[in-house]
């Protein structure tokens, strides 16, 4: 089947493109074609632009649903929920827990590769367990331990291949080791929930490392004379930054400092959203730790401490925008083509580009969502 898209912008992996149509081949992208060409009938957008659908590489979940406790069912309608979100693919992610927790996980998720009906999963993303308690946040330092080569191989053998990302604090002993070792079984290393110092980070970003966690959450606060992990994620050039851009977790200001640190290509916008993204306030869990959201923010009923957000990566996107940090295609940037690229995934997800499958989003002028394409078919409308 083929059909055409007309918009009044699309946003392309190179530029954004003012009017046009947008060719759709068998649930595939084909080509842009610009304004004044002759086609067949097209659907009509006008008023509207077309984004890639976003990735998140870092959630836990939402609608109750969590990746360390649901079944397969649960993880799937997490899935669908996801479209409402304007995520199309993404990396469920774990959190601190034994080595047969996360292996049962892994497991659960190899059985079922490629069944999922909603956004797709693109890999398995461990935040944990290689940590630090210092800077633990909302993950449970009991089940902290060194990065272990083994313990990979175990969790690898287990996904079928499927974990794609691990989050590690650099102090950790052996790291540089484990991190070349990971990059080596297509591993993607991030840095975080750590105390280290700017010259630990810098090893293990050395061994290959290549993106931030949660940039400033989960560690200390940059120094101007005691350089750190958070200055290291200033600093260090060829690093991503994932960011959660709701205003609580990083101010706008500081997001405007790592903005003009990094450059917006380096920025990869995350949600890190926990099961009570898309749902009321109230008493909630994450992992094994108790949570209780109020006021847009998730946090431990111990301590205190943030504990992943209930942010959808649709109004992390919209947030950039209306704070004035960000104009709109560097916004859609970070939440699609950025941590496609992070993850080695631009050959299949965060780009409108000939032969990828069609994940599109409609938005408004305000950047607000209006349907999501999966395949090239309306899986989700406001």
């Amino acid at each position: 089947m083929r059909y055409y898209i007309h918009a009044d912008q699309f946003y392309l992996p190179n530029g954004r493109e003012k009017g046009g149509y947008l060719e759709i081949v068998d649930g595939k992208f084909g080509t842009y074609l610009p304004e004044g060409s002759q086609v067949p009938d097209a659907v009509d957008y006008t008023g509207f632009s077309v984004a890639p659908g976003y990735v998140d590489t870092h959630i836990h979940g939402s609608v109750k649903e969590d990746v360390m406790k649901s079944d397969w069912e649960g993880i799937n309608r997490l899935s669908e929920a996801l479209l409402s979100a304007g995520v199309t693919s993404w990396l469920p992610t774990t959190v601190t827990a034994s080595s047969e927790q996360l292996a049962e996980v892994c497991r659960m998720l190899a059985a079922h590769q490629g069944e999922e009906s909603g956004a797709k999963i693109q890999g398995i993303h461990f935040e944990g367990p290689f940590f630090t308690g210092e800077h633990a946040g909302a993950e449970n330092p009991k089940y902290m331990m060194d990065p272990s080569p083994a313990e990979l191989d175990k969790w690898l053998e287990a996904s079928k291949g499927m974990l794609k990302k691990i989050s590690l604090a650099p102090e950790r002993p052996g790291t540089p080791a484990f991190v070349s070792y990971a990059v080596s079984r297509g591993v993607k290393v991030a840095l975080g929930h750590s105390s280290a110092s700017y010259d630990q980070t810098k090893a293990a970003a050395q061994a290959g490392a290549t993106i931030f966690t949660h940039t400033f959450n989960g560690m200390p606060d940059f120094s101007h004379n005691q350089p750190n992990i958070a200055n290291a994620a200033m600093a260090l050039e060829n690093m991503d930054n994932e960011l959660i851009a709701d205003g609580h977790h990083v101010t706008p200001s500081a997001i405007k400092a790592l903005l003009a640190a990094k450059g917006k290509d380096h920025i990869v916008l995350i949600t890190d959203c926990m099961e009570a993204g898309m749902m009321p306030d109230g008493d909630y869990m994450l992992g094994e730790l108790p949570v209780y959201v109020k006021d847009g923010m998730a946090r431990l009923k111990e301590g205190d401490n943030l504990a992943g957000s209930v942010l959808q990566l649709k109004d992390g996107v919209k947030n950039l925008v209306d704070w004035g940090l960000a104009g709109k295609e560097e916004a859609v940037l970070m939440a699609s083509y950025n941590p496609a690229r992070s993850q080695g995934l631009l050959d299949k997800c965060g780009a409108i580009r000939p032969g990828l499958p069609a994940d599109f989003l409609i938005l408004k002028d305000d950047m607000s969502l209006v349907k999501t394409y999966l395949n090239g078919e309306i899986r989700w409308e406001e």
